[in-house]
């Protein structure tokens, strides 16, 4: 059954202690199955890089806002929940050391008990990776170590690994993930590359698109299948799941194309559509800058859509 979650104020003037600990509450209580955390570790006066997840392809949090840490928020929300899954969208890897962010990645799923999402990325912003001192072009290829890694922190003893970009010799790596046979690696981006690192080394393959079609979701993700098939791997072990930007309005749209914009009905019969083709987990972020006004969409997609998308995956 295709599972719903729904976008944390992380960022902002809304995010507070207070909204954190609600929204999360709330969204439990909703009925939502998952929570979600966006990533930004320090934010530039000035980015020239294109931002590939607006409308307007620039990034929508000045740089005069707060924007909380992920990884704290969802360790904070682990303690103020009880069943809701807690979601990455996603953490930026390459600029982070992966022996630091697995054992806090790791220790969230045990206090959870097992309800951490690791949604992964390489990063966008050139920008952020100079203030880090961290490679941008390598990014890509340092990810990709570091999930071989990942692989041998979760399920060896006495781990020693020789990479281009890390060198372990003989560490151990306590506790391992609660959840069995590991924590979910979820892996974002949408383009060839980012495909075929979900198919090496996701459990599923996790796109953030502000449009598209289910038709071209899924064409994307038989992509995915047949380079999990190349490098060896059963293709029903990764699967789809993915982030949508949505627009709820008060009356009818005109007929949803390629941006989620429209009244709940409108919306909710487009994401019948994405559940047809197969998306196991879609995260919702509901676009309304006012944070009053976004939790009040929240509620009334939650009350009018939620039990009519379950009820029609019976």
């Amino acid at each position: 059954m295709t599972k719903f979650g729904v976008f944390l104020p992380v960022s902002g003037r809304a995010a507070s202690r207070q909204t954190l600990m609600q929204a999360a509450q709330r969204a439990e209580a909703l009925g939502y199955d998952s929570v979600w955390a966006a990533d930004r570790l320090v934010m530039p006066w000035k980015i020239d890089t294109t931002y590939p997840y607006s409308k307007e392809a620039t990034f929508i949090v000045p740089p005069d806002r707060p924007f909380f840490d992920t990884l704290t928020c969802l360790a904070f929300l682990a303690g103020c929940t009880e069943r809701i899954q807690l979601g990455m969208s996603v953490m930026v890897m390459p600029y982070r050391h992966p022996l630091h962010w697995a054992k806090i990645a790791t220790t969230i799923d045990q206090l959870s008990t097992g309800r951490l999402i690791l949604g992964v990325g390489v990063g966008w912003m050139e920008e952020e990776f100079a203030a880090m001192n961290a490679p941008f072009k390598e990014r890509g290829k340092v990810s990709d170590e570091q999930l071989t890694l990942l692989q041998r922190l979760w399920t060896e003893e006495h781990i020693n690994f020789h990479g281009a970009y890390y060198r372990v010799e003989d560490i151990a790596f306590n506790p391992k993930p609660y959840q069995k046979p590991r924590l979910p690696i979820w892996v974002g981006g949408e383009g060839m590359h980012a495909q075929r690192r979900a198919a090496r080394y996701g459990d599923a393959w996790f796109p953030y698109f502000v449009r598209i079609t289910p038709r071209r979701l899924l064409d994307g993700f038989e992509n995915v299948r047949r380079e999990a098939q190349t490098v060896g791997r059963n293709p029903d072990e990764v699967k789809l799941a993915c982030c949508l930007p949505v627009e709820l309005t008060s009356a009818d749209a005109p007929p949803i194309e390629e941006y989620l914009k429209g009244s709940v009905k409108q919306v909710a019969e487009r994401l019948r559509q994405f559940i047809d083709v197969g998306a196991t987990h879609i995260g919702l972020q509901f676009m309304i800058p006012h944070y009053p006004e976004r939790q009040e969409q929240i509620e009334r997609f939650a009350e009018e859509a939620l039990p009519a998308l379950k009820a029609y995956q019976r």
